[in-house]
C-alpha cells in the first residue's frame, strides 16, 4: 500500500536522535555550549560574522525588527504571498505592513513595485524581501533602492537556507551572508531546509545589532558591567535597560540543528535532483508553469510551486485537491495572500484586488511534495496523478462558480 505524501516532511536519521540523546544526558538542557555550536555552524556555512538562535523563525522576525528600530508611526514593506509572520513582525511593534505585489514569473516582492512604495511613502523603516519557496529575491536591486534612502533591509530566509546569489563580479555567495542586508532570518521547522522541531536564527554583519538582538532574545538582561547603569555590582548581578524575550532555543533543540547542518548540503542536492526531475516531467505539458529561476540564482526549493490555469479550464481547485488527497497526496497553497485576511483589511484598509499578480498566483499556485525522503517513483506518480486528476475534474458536472464566490 502507498503511504501517504505530504507536501513536506523533516529528514531524521539515527545521527540525529543520537545527538538528541546525549543532550539529554548532558549538563545542560537549554543556555548550554550547544546553542554556541549552532550558531557558529550557521556563520560557517552562510558566511555571516555573527548568528543568534531563537525559538523559531516568528521570533526571529519580530528581533530583528526590534533591533532595527522598527516603531509606532513606521512602515514595513514586504511581499503580500508569504506566512502572516512577515508582517506581524511589524504589526507586533506598532507598525504598519505596506505590501508590495510580486513578480508573477519568480513569485518574489517585485523591486519594481518596492520603488514605486518607497516613493509614495516616506515612513518606510525596513523592507522585508521573502525569498519565496527558496529563490532568493533580487536582493541587488531592493539593496540599492533601500540603501540610497537609509532604509534597513531584513531578508526573510525562511525558505531559503542553502540558495545562492551570484554577485556583479560572479562570485556565488549564500543566502544569510547578508551582503545585501542589514539581517537574514531562518526558520527551521520540520519541512524546512534543515530542523530543530521549531526553531529559528538571525544572521548578521553588524556587532551593534548582533549584541542587541542577544539581549532582546534573553529578556533584555545586561550582565556586562562595562555597560550596567549602576556601576559595577556582585557576581550575580543584571540589568534590565528595556524589555525583551525569552526567545532563546534549547541545547536539545540546537543538537539537533548541528547535526542537522552537517547533512544540509545533501539535503539541498536531493531537492534540486527532485526540483529537476519535475520540471522535465512536467516540461510536455504546456499549461502548467513552474517558478522561474533568473540566471545568477539558485533555489533551496524548500517548495515546488506550480501554476495550473483553472479557471480557464474550468476545473473547480478545491475539488482537485479532493482528488489528489484521495491518492494520498497531500498538497498545500502558499499562500492566501495577506492583503485578503480579514485583519489586514479591517486594521490597514487592504481590500481584494488591491494586489492583482498576487491574487492571480494564489488562484493558481499548488506546491508539490519536495524532500529528501521523496523518491524518484512518487514524484512520477504525484505527475501522473496532477494530470489524470484535471481531466477527471474538467469532466465533472460541478460548477466553479461556488469557489468563486468563496474566493479560493
Amino acid at each position: 500500500m502507498r503511504r501517504t505524501i505530504s507536501y513536506g516532511r523533516q529528514t531524521i536519521d539515527e545521527d540525529d536522535i543520537r545527538a538528541v540523546i546525549s543532550a539529554l544526558r548532558s549538563d545542560h538542557l537549554t543556555q548550554g555550549p550547544l546553542c554556541e555550536e549552532f550558531e557558529k555552524a550557521i556563520c560557517g556555512y552562510t558566511g555571516a560574522r555573527y548568528a543568534v538562535a531563537c525559538a523559531n523563525g516568528t521570533a526571529a522576525l519580530h528581533l530583528a525588527c526590534m533591533a532595527a528600530g522598527v516603531g509606532k508611526g513606521d512602515s514595513v514593506i514586504t511581499s503580500p504571498v508569504t506566512f502572516l509572520a512577515s508582517a506581524n513582525c511589524a504589526v507586533y511593534l506598532g507598525a504598519a505592513p505596506l505590501f508590495a505585489d510580486i513578480d508573477p514569473l519568480t513569485f518574489n516582492i517585485s523591486p519594481d513595485e518596492v520603488e514605486k512604495k518607497l516613493k509614495c511613502n516616506s515612513n518606510v523603516k525596513a523592507i522585508i524581501p521573502v525569498h519565496f519557496a527558496g529563490l532568493p529575491a533580487d536582493m541587488e536591486a531592493i539593496s540599492k533602492a533601500a540603501r540610497k534612502r537609509g532604509i534597513v533591509i531584513i531578508e526573510d530566509a525562511c525558505h531559503a537556507l542553502g540558495a545562492l546569489l551570484r554577485t556583479d563580479n560572479g562570485k556565488w555567495t549564500r543566502a544569510g551572508d547578508c551582503s545585501h542586508s542589514d539581517m537574514t532570518v531562518f526558520s527551521f521547522h520540520p519541512v524546512k531546509s534543515i530542523t530543530t522541531g521549531e526553531g529559528g536564527a538571525i544572521t548578521t554583519n553588524d556587532r551593534k545589532l548582533y549584541e542587541r538582538l542577544k539581549t532582546l532574545r534573553a529578556h533584555g538582561v545586561v550582565k556586562d558591567p562595562a555597560s550596567f547603569v549602576n556601576g559595577t555590582q556582585a557576581p550575580w548581578y543584571y540589568e534590565m535597560h528595556s524589555p525583551g524575550f525569552n526567545y532563546r532555543l534549547s541545547d536539545v533543540q540546537c543538537a539537533l540543528g548541528v547535526s542537522q547542518m552537517r547533512k544540509l548540503d545533501k539535503f539541498i542536492e536531493r531537492r534540486r535532483d527532485l526540483a529537476a526531475l519535475y520540471s522535465g516531467l512536467l516540461s510536455k505539458y504546456s499549461f502548467i508553469k513552474t517558478q522561474m529561476v533568473p540566471d545568477g540564482r539558485l533555489s533551496a526549493f524548500h517548495l515546488f510551486p506550480v501554476r495550473i490555469p483553472f479557471r480557464d479550464m474550468g476545473v473547480s481547485k478545491k475539488e482537485w485537491f479532493s482528488l489528489m488527497d484521495d491518492l494520498g497526496i497531500r498538497l498545500q497553497v502558499h499562500y492566501i495572500p495577506l492583503h485578503l485576511q480579514p485583519f489586514f483589511q479591517n486594521e490597514f484598509g487592504y481590500r481584494k484586488g488591491d494586489f492583482p499578480a498576487a491574487e492571480e498566483l494564489y488562484s493558481e499556485e499548488v506546491s508539490l511534495p519536495i524532500y529528501p525522503l521523496l523518491t524518484d517513483e512518487e514524484a512520477g506518480f504525484i505527475t501522473e496523478a496532477i494530470i489524470s486528476t484535471i481531466a477527471c475534474a474538467a469532466a465533472s458536472p460541478k460548477s466553479i462558480a461556488r469557489e468563486d464566490r468563496a474566493g479560493a
